[in-house]
């Protein structure tokens, strides 16, 4: 016999109504107290998490001004000393970050130069150098018109400002990493503001500091925005107890926070000082108190903030929640344990056997979807009809998926939710090495076999698939004849550039191996190119489409080197990253020096020939390429030719000497003008 989860509560409430009518008239005043208590706890937390997005919000947008003003002179597009470029940067991100008060940068001489917001007026250029009036101080003013700034006035004055006598510099020079830091004293301002600062290192030379820094008068604005109860207020203090931040709906960086006024305040800065003191300052979690304050109570929350030891505190009187509501008699509180006994023991008897097992059932069935498992999950009988039904929808739920596995990387998904990065857009740098592989000649394949074309790529997709697989790798997608797959994401991996040379070494064999053919015979050959560095890897999409990639100047840089290899009539082409750090475990040979169009500065590629652990062969090919391509630099192409034909004889046929053999030859012709360096241009991307 079924019947509905409705009917099993119906007979619990009756029974425990039953028990408890006498009470109920006097339960309503301990129910009235305990909501309004529940309700000022339900305020204090969710003004705490609005305060932390904001605090967070700010953190990262200062974070990523940073990283993107460190990118724009890592990528040499300007070079620190560059001061209109360098100033326009500075002026661009202040105008696009609202909750940033200061970037600034100091150098290891002494020069110092920064871009300081005027509160919503308008904003000021600093900068103290040498060539500027005896390091006197310059300050160009900006303010703000519709749309764009206008210059307002220069003014000098006498300083002694010097960045290297300051904590944010003297600690950020020598570390590898940025970090923040509580900054005192920047010119011409007395304010403690918090500072994002690391080191600026281009070419693998340090140029000095860089500092984005946020103002806590900033947080009073936000702070005055919000209102926690009609009588209540949201502050906040650090790691000493201290009020650094009030509602101040007025402050900035121009009008400082009216501190000190009002009994809320003083109520907070009691707290500070009773709740953050001695021992309980430790306390990781939230910190709940009393504080009466001219014979007034007032319930003081305070919640980290996660950020340098601070906290938010919300006071709020308790007069806008308990009045009215008087104690319970002790005798009524006894009463009602009595009861609640009594009905607990029925509701345990009643609920675990018709309930709660069925449910942990149904839990364990969704823990296996949760974890993609979804082939051990099945059916489960209850008597309960609902339970029966929310059983069988489960079981669908899981058959359902399990349709989508073609089309879904449920390896990746199990990664994923293991490493638990959580599904909306948003990502991380890390440090990846990323592969392209693509059919050598796929375009007159598809003009040839039409739609038999899928067919035809379906064994190479499950050789590549299976073997990225293999070694670890993440299969990014599948573009036309192409597959993307990177190392290193979301899984940390150390050796993900030898585990990718690892992968496109096996791969270009198991394709080798396999043996597959079109319908005239010709044998598929692939092409792949691997690159190593720094990439934006997460959730890119939107809220309603997310996929799991990597993007970023390694990623092109990749596809780049696969698609280099059919000038050479090489394989596999790598990245000098990867070479870099897949060392000796790898054997190579220095292939050229290419400039590739849409990125600044040469690369240096390397055709990967084998694994040190499995390689056999000799290396006196090798070394001959490479003893011609020293030539081949050096404008010495008669030895170049020489070198490169020696290197093509001990191959066996080598299609980048023969490349290189035309080359040198050509130049020795027509000899090239004195600023030629050898590098060759890739035009296409």
């Amino acid at each position: 016999m079924r019947f509905s989860v409705g009917i099993a509560v119906s007979i619990l409430v009756a029974l425990s109504i039953g028990a408890s009518t006498f009470v109920v008239h006097s339960l309503w005043w301990t129910t009235a107290r305990e909501n309004s208590r529940m309700l000022a706890a339900e305020i204090n937390s969710q003004i705490a998490n609005t305060v932390r997005i904001e605090v967070g919000l700010t953190l990262r947008s200062a974070e990523a001004a940073w990283a993107a003003v460190r990118t724009v002179f890592v990528q040499n597009v300007i070079q620190t000393r560059q001061a209109d470029k360098r100033e326009f940067v500075f002026l661009s991100q202040l105008q696009a970050q609202p909750n940033i008060s200061w970037i600034a940068f100091g150098w290891p001489d002494g020069n110092f130069f920064a871009a300081h917001r005027l509160g919503d007026g308008g904003l000021e250029m600093m900068e103290i150098d040498e060539e500027i009036r005896d390091r006197m101080l310059r300050r160009d003013r900006y303010i703000f018109i519709p749309g764009d700034i206008q210059f307002e006035e220069r003014s000098f004055s006498e300083t002694d400002f010097d960045p290297r006598d300051h904590a944010w510099y003297s600690n950020s020079i020598t570390r590898d990493m940025p970090d923040w830091i509580e900054v005192r004293d920047l010119p011409d301002s007395d304010k403690t503001i918090y500072a994002f600062a690391g080191p600026i290192d281009v070419n693998r030379r340090r140029q000095g500091v860089l500092a984005v820094a946020i103002d806590t008068d900033r947080l009073s604005r936000f702070l005055g925005s919000l209102r926690p109860g009609e009588f209540g207020a949201a502050f906040v203090l650090n790691a000493d107890g201290k009020v650094i931040a009030i509602p101040d709906p007025n402050a900035d960086e121009i009008t400082p926070a009216r501190m000190g006024e009002g009994e809320l305040y003083e109520v907070a800065r009691i707290s500070g000082e009773r709740l953050l003191a001695n021992a309980e300052r430790t306390v990781a979690g939230s910190l709940t108190k009393r504080i009466v304050y001219d014979d007034v109570p007032y319930a003081v929350a305070l919640t980290p903030l996660g950020f340098y030891g601070w906290r938010v505190a919300t006071v709020i009187p308790e007069s806008a929640f308990l009045s009215g509501i008087d104690r319970t008699l002790v005798n009524l509180v006894y009463a009602l344990l009595v009861v609640v006994v009594a009905a607990t023991g029925l509701a345990i008897l009643l609920v675990r056997g018709i309930v709660a097992k069925p449910l942990s059932r149904v839990a364990e069935d969704l823990s296996k979807i949760e974890r993609f498992d979804v082939e051990q999950v099945s059916r489960r009988p209850s008597r309960l009809k609902e339970l029966e039904n929310l059983s069988a929808a489960t079981a669908n739920m899981a058959a359902g998926l399990s349709a989508f596995r073609k089309y879904v990387p449920t390896d990746l998904v199990k990664m994923l939710v293991a490493e638990g990065i959580e599904t909306q857009p948003g990502g991380e740098t890390k440090q990846i090495s990323v592969l392209f592989c693509d059919v050598s000649g796929f375009t007159g394949l598809a003009e040839k076999h039409g739609p038999k074309i899928v067919r035809l790529l379906e064994p190479f997709f499950s050789a590549a698939s299976s073997t990225i697989e293999r070694h670890d790798g993440t299969i990014d997608k599948f573009i036309g004849d192409a597959v993307m797959a990177f190392w290193g994401a979301p899984r940390q991996n150390p050796k993900h550039a030898e585990s990718a040379c690892r992968a496109a070494l096996e791969l270009v064999s198991v394709v080798e191996k396999a043996g597959i053919h079109d319908d005239s015979g010709t044998t598929l050959r692939v092409r792949i190119g691997v690159n190593s560095g720094e990439a934006l890897v997460g959730n890119i999409g939107s809220e309603q489409r997310l996929n799991y990639t990597a993007i970023g100047d390694v990623v092109n840089v990749a596809s780049r080197l696969e698609g280099v290899n059919k000038v050479y009539g090489s394989a596999i082409l790598i990245g000098p990253e990867t070479r870099r750090e897949a060392g000796e475990a790898i054997v190579v040979r220095e292939l050229d020096m290419l400039a590739v169009a849409g990125r600044s500065g040469e690369l240096v590629v390397f055709e990967l020939i084998a694994m040190s652990d499995s390689f056999d062969g000799h290396r006196n090919w090798i070394d001959a390429y490479e003893t011609g391509l020293a030539h081949y630099r050096a404008k010495q192409f008669s030895q170049a030719v020489s070198a490169f034909e020696t290197a093509d004889r001990l191959r066996g046929g080598d299609p980048a000497s023969v490349l290189m053999i035309q080359r040198a030859a050509a130049l020795q012709a027509e000899p090239p003008t004195d600023d030629w360096t050898g590098v060759s241009v890739v035009a296409d991307k």
